[in-house]
């Protein structure tokens, strides 16, 4: 009796001593890092969409704080995001017969710098770069809002993975 209640007390004190955390949303963010800043991201794209900067940089904060425990402030966060939209642009990408488009791809890309205080190595300066289609009788302004919204949330997506998922 004595032996199987010192082999269950050896295997509650691995149990708790071990600790391991799970996340659904694949986030793996250090104990130590507590807050976020995200500073505007300026459009500074050839083709200058009005409500892009603030679309993207709202998404960005909305991602990061709906998927992790940060608590987003204004500036000088643990972990800090910024940059610019670097293109938006919209073009043909498919042909059909007598040379019309059947397809059009509204494309956006952001530079972001990703600072880590915590942990520098994992800075990062990159662009992000996604796109959606549409179909080519459809005007970009009558779908503009629409694509906007899907690539916003696939870029924020890339930038999550790249920060703070553990892929």
């Amino acid at each position: 009796m004595k032996k199987y209640l010192g082999i269950l007390f050896l295997l509650t004190a691995i149990m708790y001593g071990c600790k391991i955390n799970y996340t659904f949303t694949g986030a793996s963010v250090s104990p130590v890092d507590k807050t976020f800043s995200v500073d505007f991201f300026t459009n500074n794209a050839p083709l200058f969409q009005p409500t892009l900067s603030q679309t993207f940089t709202e998404g960005l904060k909305d991602k990061i704080s709906s998927q992790t425990r940060l608590s987003l402030i204004s500036g000088g966060g643990d972990l800090h995001f910024e940059g610019e939209i670097t293109n938006y642009s919209s073009g043909p990408i498919s042909v059909q017969n007598a040379e019309m488009a059947s397809m059009n791809r509204l494309t956006i890309t952001v530079k972001v710098k990703y600072s880590n205080k915590n942990d520098p190595k994992q800075n990062y300066e990159q662009n992000f770069t996604q796109y959606e289609d549409y179909a080519a009788t459809s005007s970009l302004s009558s779908v503009e809002d629409e694509l906007i919204g899907k690539i916003v949330v696939k870029l924020t997506e890339d930038i999550f993975n790249k920060t703070l998922a553990n892929w």
